[in-house]
């Protein structure tokens, strides 16, 4: 167990932001398995309007450091390849 007063106050500051860092990416895990089923049920209006609220949830994950910048652009490339596969 941490001695010092200033390594206390590191193990509590931790356990917020690993706390804020778990409700995040389960929430970007969520959108992405959301988006992912309407696609498979080939709901093309629905995956069309979920689309830019999986962007939004994306965008800042990556902006938070929950994911990496290119992890962020490769989730939003192919959710939009096949939403246009599906539109077409």
């Amino acid at each position: 167990m941490a001695n010092t007063i200033s390594a206390l106050k590191r193990v509590r500051q931790t356990e917020r932001r690993t706390e804020f860092n778990r409700k995040n990416k389960t929430r970007l895990r969520h959108t992405i398995r959301e988006i992912r089923r309407i696609l498979t049920s080939k709901d093309a209006k629905a995956a069309a309007e979920m689309l830019p609220k999986a962007y939004s949830i994306i965008d800042r994950s990556a902006k938070n450091g929950i994911i990496k910048k290119n992890t962020a652009a490769r989730y939003k490339s192919k959710l939009t390849g096949r939403v246009k596969a599906l539109s077409a």
